[in-house]
Protein backbone atom coordinates (compact mmCIF):
# COMPACT_ATOMS: atom_id res chain seq x y z
CA UNK A 1 0.00 0.00 0.00
CA UNK A 2 1.20 3.37 -1.05
CA UNK A 3 -1.69 5.55 0.44
CA UNK A 4 -4.15 4.85 3.23
CA UNK A 5 -7.01 7.65 3.28
CA UNK A 6 -7.88 8.04 7.52
CA UNK A 7 -11.55 9.28 8.01
CA UNK A 8 -11.94 10.32 11.29
CA UNK A 9 -13.52 13.16 13.51
CA UNK A 10 -13.19 16.84 13.69
CA UNK A 11 -13.45 16.84 17.27
CA UNK A 12 -10.79 14.37 19.77
CA UNK A 13 -13.46 12.62 21.72
CA UNK A 14 -13.94 12.76 25.30
CA UNK A 15 -11.21 10.48 26.37
CA UNK A 16 -7.36 10.91 25.38
CA UNK A 17 -7.39 7.21 24.10
CA UNK A 18 -9.18 8.38 20.81
CA UNK A 19 -6.26 10.98 20.63
CA UNK A 20 -3.83 8.40 21.60
CA UNK A 21 -4.97 6.11 18.56
CA UNK A 22 -4.89 8.67 16.04
CA UNK A 23 -1.00 9.66 16.79
CA UNK A 24 -0.24 5.80 16.93
CA UNK A 25 -2.17 5.43 13.16
CA UNK A 26 0.02 8.89 12.21
CA UNK A 27 3.32 7.51 13.13
CA UNK A 28 2.86 4.00 11.95
CA UNK A 29 2.01 5.14 8.19
CA UNK A 30 4.83 7.41 8.08
CA UNK A 31 7.17 4.95 9.69
CA UNK A 32 6.21 2.32 7.47
CA UNK A 33 6.53 4.84 4.26
CA UNK A 34 2.91 5.16 4.10
CA UNK A 35 1.51 8.16 2.55
CA UNK A 36 -1.78 9.65 4.73
CA UNK A 37 -4.60 11.04 2.62
CA UNK A 38 -7.19 12.60 4.59
CA UNK A 39 -9.96 15.65 5.16
CA UNK A 40 -7.11 18.55 5.32
CA UNK A 41 -8.11 19.80 8.93
CA UNK A 42 -5.45 20.77 11.47
CA UNK A 43 -8.53 20.10 14.51
CA UNK A 44 -10.07 17.15 16.44
CA UNK A 45 -8.43 13.66 15.44
CA UNK A 46 -7.86 14.63 12.04
CA UNK A 47 -5.29 16.91 12.88
CA UNK A 48 -4.06 14.86 15.19
CA UNK A 49 -3.68 12.32 13.28
CA UNK A 50 -1.67 14.36 10.61
CA UNK A 51 0.80 16.19 12.85
CA UNK A 52 2.18 12.08 14.06
CA UNK A 53 2.44 11.20 10.68
CA UNK A 54 4.16 14.65 9.36
CA UNK A 55 6.45 14.32 13.11
CA UNK A 56 7.38 10.70 12.10
CA UNK A 57 8.81 12.09 8.79
CA UNK A 58 5.45 11.26 6.44
CA UNK A 59 4.02 12.59 3.81
CA UNK A 60 0.75 14.05 4.30
CA UNK A 61 -2.19 15.05 1.78
CA UNK A 62 -5.02 16.75 2.69
CA UNK A 63 -8.51 17.35 0.98
CA UNK A 64 -10.39 19.99 2.38
CA UNK A 65 -14.13 21.93 0.45
CA UNK A 66 -13.80 25.77 0.04
CA UNK A 67 -16.48 26.02 2.67
CA UNK A 68 -14.13 24.34 5.55
CA UNK A 69 -10.84 26.16 4.19
CA UNK A 70 -12.55 29.30 4.28
CA UNK A 71 -13.11 29.04 8.06
CA UNK A 72 -9.62 28.48 8.64
CA UNK A 73 -9.63 24.60 9.48
CA UNK A 74 -7.38 24.12 6.47
CA UNK A 75 -3.94 22.08 8.40
CA UNK A 76 -1.34 24.66 6.96
CA UNK A 77 1.87 22.36 7.18
CA UNK A 78 0.88 19.33 4.90
CA UNK A 79 2.76 18.16 1.82
CA UNK A 80 0.43 19.04 -0.09
CA UNK A 81 -3.34 20.43 0.34
CA UNK A 82 -6.30 20.14 -2.47
CA UNK A 83 -8.72 22.19 -1.74
CA UNK A 84 -12.22 21.54 -3.81
CA UNK A 85 -15.56 22.58 -4.67
CA UNK A 86 -17.87 20.23 -1.84
CA UNK A 87 -17.91 17.70 -0.70
CA UNK A 88 -18.46 15.31 -3.57
CA UNK A 89 -14.89 16.21 -4.59
CA UNK A 90 -13.82 15.89 -2.02
CA UNK A 91 -14.40 12.19 -1.67
CA UNK A 92 -13.58 11.33 -5.24
CA UNK A 93 -9.99 13.16 -4.61
CA UNK A 94 -9.20 11.00 -1.85
CA UNK A 95 -10.98 8.10 -3.05
CA UNK A 96 -8.46 8.53 -6.09
CA UNK A 97 -5.30 8.97 -3.94
CA UNK A 98 -5.72 6.02 -1.56
CA UNK A 99 -5.08 2.46 -1.84
CA UNK A 100 -7.16 1.62 1.07
CA UNK A 101 -9.52 3.05 3.59
CA UNK A 102 -9.66 3.26 7.37
CA UNK A 103 -12.36 4.99 9.57
CA UNK A 104 -11.16 6.38 12.75
CA UNK A 105 -13.76 7.11 15.44
CA UNK A 106 -15.90 9.88 14.26
CA UNK A 107 -19.37 11.52 13.68
CA UNK A 108 -21.80 11.38 10.39
CA UNK A 109 -19.10 12.88 8.29
CA UNK A 110 -16.77 9.69 9.32
CA UNK A 111 -19.47 7.50 9.05
CA UNK A 112 -20.82 8.78 5.73
CA UNK A 113 -17.23 8.64 4.01
CA UNK A 114 -16.44 5.04 4.65
CA UNK A 115 -20.04 3.98 3.89
CA UNK A 116 -19.57 5.57 0.85
CA UNK A 117 -16.25 4.05 -0.28
CA UNK A 118 -17.45 0.19 1.21
CA UNK A 119 -20.85 0.93 -1.39
CA UNK A 120 -18.21 1.32 -4.02
CA UNK A 121 -16.32 -1.44 -3.41
CA UNK A 122 -19.53 -3.56 -3.69
CA UNK A 123 -20.44 -1.84 -6.50
CA UNK A 124 -16.90 -2.19 -7.66
CA UNK A 125 -16.55 1.31 -8.74
CA UNK A 126 -13.16 0.75 -7.02
CA UNK A 127 -11.41 -2.69 -5.31
CA UNK A 128 -9.91 -0.82 -2.28
CA UNK A 129 -10.27 -2.41 1.36
CA UNK A 130 -12.05 -0.64 4.36
CA UNK A 131 -11.91 -0.92 7.68
CA UNK A 132 -12.77 0.43 11.19
CA UNK A 133 -10.18 1.01 13.75
CA UNK A 134 -12.25 -0.16 17.24
CA UNK A 135 -10.95 2.11 19.62
CA UNK A 136 -11.74 1.53 23.01
CA UNK A 137 -14.75 -0.58 21.03
CA UNK A 138 -16.04 2.40 19.47
CA UNK A 139 -17.46 0.42 16.47
CA UNK A 140 -18.70 -2.85 17.99
CA UNK A 141 -22.40 -0.85 17.97
CA UNK A 142 -21.79 -0.66 14.55
CA UNK A 143 -20.38 -4.67 13.98
CA UNK A 144 -23.57 -5.71 15.27
CA UNK A 145 -25.67 -3.67 13.13
CA UNK A 146 -23.53 -4.98 9.95
CA UNK A 147 -24.65 -8.46 11.30
CA UNK A 148 -28.04 -7.79 11.55
CA UNK A 149 -28.07 -7.09 8.11
CA UNK A 150 -27.00 -10.36 7.43
CA UNK A 151 -28.65 -12.01 9.56
CA UNK A 152 -31.78 -10.23 7.93
CA UNK A 153 -30.43 -10.67 4.34
CA UNK A 154 -29.94 -7.13 3.42
CA UNK A 155 -26.23 -7.95 3.15
CA UNK A 156 -24.31 -10.91 1.98
CA UNK A 157 -21.78 -12.12 4.20
CA UNK A 158 -19.24 -11.93 1.15
CA UNK A 159 -19.79 -7.89 1.40
CA UNK A 160 -20.02 -7.76 5.44
CA UNK A 161 -16.65 -9.30 6.05
CA UNK A 162 -14.84 -7.35 2.93
CA UNK A 163 -14.49 -4.31 5.86
CA UNK A 164 -12.37 -5.33 8.73
CA UNK A 165 -12.62 -4.21 12.75
CA UNK A 166 -9.81 -4.25 14.54
CA UNK A 167 -8.29 -2.34 17.45
CA UNK A 168 -5.06 -2.59 16.07
CA UNK A 169 -3.71 -0.63 12.78
CA UNK A 170 -0.89 -3.08 12.44
CA UNK A 171 -3.68 -5.90 12.40
CA UNK A 172 -5.64 -3.67 9.53
CA UNK A 173 -2.66 -3.32 7.45
CA UNK A 174 -1.83 -6.50 7.36
CA UNK A 175 -5.51 -7.24 6.38
CA UNK A 176 -5.04 -5.24 3.32
CA UNK A 177 -1.96 -6.76 2.17
CA UNK A 178 -4.12 -9.63 1.99
CA UNK A 179 -7.21 -8.39 0.76
CA UNK A 180 -8.85 -9.71 -2.28
CA UNK A 181 -12.06 -7.42 -3.97
CA UNK A 182 -15.01 -9.98 -3.75
CA UNK A 183 -17.79 -10.41 -6.82
CA UNK A 184 -18.95 -6.94 -7.86
CA UNK A 185 -22.85 -7.15 -5.85
CA UNK A 186 -24.84 -7.16 -9.09
CA UNK A 187 -23.20 -10.62 -9.97
CA UNK A 188 -24.22 -12.08 -6.63
CA UNK A 189 -28.19 -10.78 -7.14
CA UNK A 190 -30.93 -12.78 -8.16
CA UNK A 191 -32.81 -12.12 -11.11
Amino acid sequence: MKSICIFCGSRPGNTPVFADAARHVGATLARRGINLVYGGGHVGLMGITANAALANGGRVYGVIPEVLADKELAHPNLTELFVVKNMHERKTKMAELADGFIALPGGAGTMEEIFEQWTWLQLRIHDKPGAFLDVDGFYQPLNQMIQSMVARDFLSIEHATMVNFSPSIEDLLEAFNRFKAPTPKWENLAG
